[in-house]
C-alpha cells in the first residue's frame, strides 16, 4: 500500500470508530466530536476504559497493535457492563463491531468505578500471557532476536547448530512491514505448517536509526531476495513473500555500497585490494589431497579433519539391509550385488548398524579425496605422512552459462573467477546499455519498483529512454566462508538494504549434531557464551555468568532467611 492509500485507511478507521463510539464517549461524560479527533479519540479512549495513555503508543507498532485491539475492545465493552464470556466472545469474533450494537443500544450505562483485576484466577493468567507476548514481540522485533545456523555457508566460523542472538539495533531495527501477522513467529505457525501472516496489506519500508553502518567483511543476517523456498532443504520453484517474511540468511558481506569487487582464483579483491579477513573468519576452499598409498579416514580423524566423504564396499547388500543404511549415506555406486558402494561423510557407518545388518564392509583406500579446508589446515595436510600433495581446486574455465549471477547466458563467470562488477550506491548514477543491463535489471524493475522495457535499439524505464540510472538504495554482496558450498551473492546477485535484519553478536549455545536426532547431540561447551566478533581465540564467559547467577540466588535465598 502507497502512504495515500495508508493515510486513506487511516480516514476511514477514524470514521467506523466515530460511528461506533460517539454515543459510548457521551455516556462516559465526554464530548461526542472527541470520537472523530485521530490519536486524541484514542487517549479520550483509555480514560473511559482506565488504561494508561502510553497504550495508545502501542497502537502504532505493527504486530502490537492487532494484539491490543483485541484488549481494547474487550476492555470498551466491559467499561459499559458486558462482563460475560458471551460479550467477550462477540466482540472478538465480529472484530470489535459488537461495540456497535452497544453503543445504538437504549440500556448502554457507563461503569464508572468497574475494577480493573481479572475477576477469574485465568483471567489472570491470560491477561500476564498477553502481556508476556507484547514485551517479548517488542524485543524480538526491535533489539534481539535469537536464530539457529541450520547449514554450513559458514563453517569454521559460525557452526551448524550455533544459537545465535542477533542485534536488530546495531543496524537499525527494520519496522515490520507486513501489517497482519502472528507475533514470536517468522513465515509459518509452528505445528500447523500455515502461514502466519496475510500478503496484504504492507506498511511502507521504515528502518530505526542504527548505531554503526554494514562494514566489509561484517557477518550480517538478511531476508533471502532469492526467495525460493517456504523451509530450507526443500527444493521447489519460486515463493513470492514480503520482504520481511522472506527466509533468513547469514553470510558474510565482502562488498559494500560503492564497491568493485571481483573473484580471482577463489580470493575476494574489493576495489582492487585483496580482501583481509577478520581474525575468526575461518575461510574454507575445496582443495584434493593425494597419496599413491591411500588416504586412510581414521589417520585424518585423528589429525582433526572432518569434512570429507569416504566410499565403502558392501558384499551383501540387500533391499531390507539397504533401507536402514539410508539415514547414514549420501550416495551410492553401482547397481549391482557384486559392484555396489556407498559414500559417506566423515562419521562413516555406524559400526552398530553393521552388526545389526550383518552386513560385509570394507572401505576403500582413496588415492584422492576431496576436501574442505581452510589455507592453513591445508598446510597441516601437507605435512601428514603419507600425503604426496594437496592442491587448492579452482574453477578456471569460464564458460558462458546461466548458473551464476547475472544468470545469463553472455556472461561467463563462475564460483572462483568473477566480475569486475560494481556494487550500486544510493545516488549513484551509471551509464545503462544492453550489455551491462542484466547486472542491474532486478534492481531496476523488482528491487525499486520501475517499469521496464527493452527494445532492440533503446531501454525504456518508466516510458522514458534511458541511458542512465540512478540507484535509490544501498546494495551489499553476501558470500558464506565455505566457498564452494555456500549459495550466495555468486548465484542470486545484490542484498538490497531494506532485506537487511541484523547483526550476530552473541552465541549463547551450542549443539554439534543438531540435524542427526537427539541422541546424537553434543554440546560446545566451548562455543557457549561466547561473542561472534572479536580478536585472538574465542572465549566462553558461560563460567562467568554460571557463578554471577549462583551468586544472585545466594543472595536471595538469605534475604528471604533474614526476612523470616
Amino acid at each position: 500500500m502507497t502512504i495515500f492509500e495508508w493515510l486513506l485507511f487511516f480516514f476511514i478507521l477514524q470514521v467506523v470508530h466515530f460511528l461506533g463510539t460517539w454515543k459510548l464517549y457521551k455516556v462516559a461524560g465526554f464530548k461526542i466530536w472527541y470520537a472523530i479527533i485521530p490519536v486524541y479519540n484514542a487517549i479520550i479512549l483509555m480514560r473511559i476504559i482506565k488504561r494508561p495513555k502510553w497504550w495508545v503508543i502501542l497502537l502504532f507498532i505493527p504486530t502490537i497493535n492487532l494484539i491490543l485491539f483485541a484488549v481494547i475492545w474487550i476492555e470498551t465493552i466491559r467499561s459499559f457492563g458486558k462482563n460475560t464470556f458471551k460479550d467477550t466472545f462477540l466482540v472478538l469474533l465480529t472484530f470489535g463491531f459488537y461495540i456497535y450494537l452497544i453503543n445504538y443500544g437504549d440500556k448502554t450505562v457507563y461503569v464508572a468505578n468497574r475494577s480493573l483485576r481479572p475477576r477469574t484466577g485465568f483471567g489472570e493468567t491470560l491477561s500476564s500471557i498477553i502481556w508476556a507476548v507484547v514485551l517479548a514481540t517488542i524485543f524480538h522485533n526491535y533489539i534481539i532476536q535469537p536464530y539457529i545456523i541450520p547449514t554450513g555457508s559458514l563453517e569454521k566460523s559460525l557452526l551448524i547448530g550455533d544459537f545465535l542472538f542477533v542485534s536488530k539495533f546495531h543496524y537499525g531495527a527494520r519496522v515490520p512491514m507486513t501489517a497482519v501477522s502472528a507475533p514470536m513467529v517468522h513465515d509459518t505457525i509452528p505445528g500447523f505448517k500455515i502461514r502466519s501472516y496475510l500478503k496484504y496489506p504492507q506498511y511502507p519500508y521504515l528502518r530505526l536509526p542504527s548505531i554503526q553502518s554494514i562494514k566489509r567483511n561484517d557477518i550480517v543476517v538478511f531476508s533471502w531476495p532469492a526467495d525460493t523456498v517456504r523451509q530450507f532443504f526443500v527444493r521447489e520453484k519460486r515463493v513470492d513473500k514480503p520482504i520481511d517474511k522472506k527466509s533468513n540468511y547469514v553470510k558474510r558481506c565482502v562488498g559494500i555500497p560503492g564497491d568493485t569487487l571481483e573473484i580471482k582464483d577463489g580470493f575476494v579483491y574489493a576495489n582492487g585490494l585483496k580482501n583481509i579477513l577478520p581474525e575468526r573468519a575461518k575461510v574454507q576452499y575445496t582443495f584434493n589431497a593425494y597419496s599413491s598409498k591411500g588416504i586412510s579416514s581414521r589417520k585424518l580423524i585423528s589429525k582433526g579433519f572432518e569434512d570429507f566423504n569416504r566410499t565403502y564396499k558392501i558384499e551383501n547388500i540387500t533391499e531390507n539391509s539397504y533401507q536402514t543404511i539410508v539415514p547414514h549415506i549420501i550416495g551410492r555406486i553401482g547397481n549391482t550385488v557384486e559392484n555396489f558402494k556407498v559414500i559417506t561423510s566423515s562419521k562413516g557407518l555406524p559400526p552398530e548398524v553393521i552388526r545389526k545388518t550383518g552386513l560385509r564392509v570394507s572401505e576403500i583406500l582413496e588415492q584422492k579425496k576431496e576436501m574442505s579446508l581452510t589455507l592453513e589446515e591445508s598446510a597441516i595436510l601437507r605435512k601428514i605422512s603419507g600425503i604426496d600433495s594437496v592442491i587448492q581446486s579452482i574453477n578456471k574455465i569460464k564458460v558462458p552459462n546461466e548458473t551464476f549471477f547475472p544468470n545469463k547466458i553472455t556472461y561467463n563467470w563462475n564460483e572462483d573467477n568473477f566480475g569486475p562488477l560494481l556494487i550500486p550506491k544510493k545516488g549513484m548514477t551509471i551509464n545503462l546499455n544492453h550489455k551491462n543491463l542484466p547486472l542491474y535489471k532486478k534492481i531496476i524493475n523488482e528491487y525499486e519498483g520501475n517499469q521496464l522495457e527493452i527494445k532492440p535499439s533503446k531501454i525504456l524505464i518508466n516510458g522514458v529512454d534511458s541511458e542512465q540510472y540512478t540507484f535509490k538504495k544501498d546494495y551489499y554482496w553476501m558470500m558464506g566462508d565455505n566457498r564452494h558450498k555456500s549459495e550466495d551473492s555468486r548465484f542470486w546477485g545484490f542484498v538490497p538494504d531494506d532485506h537487511i535484519v541484523g547483526k550476530p553478536i552473541f552465541i549463547w549455545f551450542s549443539i554439534k549434531g543438531i540435524n542427526d536426532g537427539i541422541k546424537n547431540w553434543k554440546i560446545r561447551w566451548d562455543r557457549v557464551f561466547t561473542t561472534v566478533d572479536g580478536i585472538g581465540k574465542r572465549r566462553s564467559y558461560f563460567p562467568y555468568f554460571l557463578t554471577i547467577l549462583i551468586l544472585w540466588q545466594g543472595f536471595v535465598f538469605y534475604r528471604k532467611r533474614k526476612n523470616k
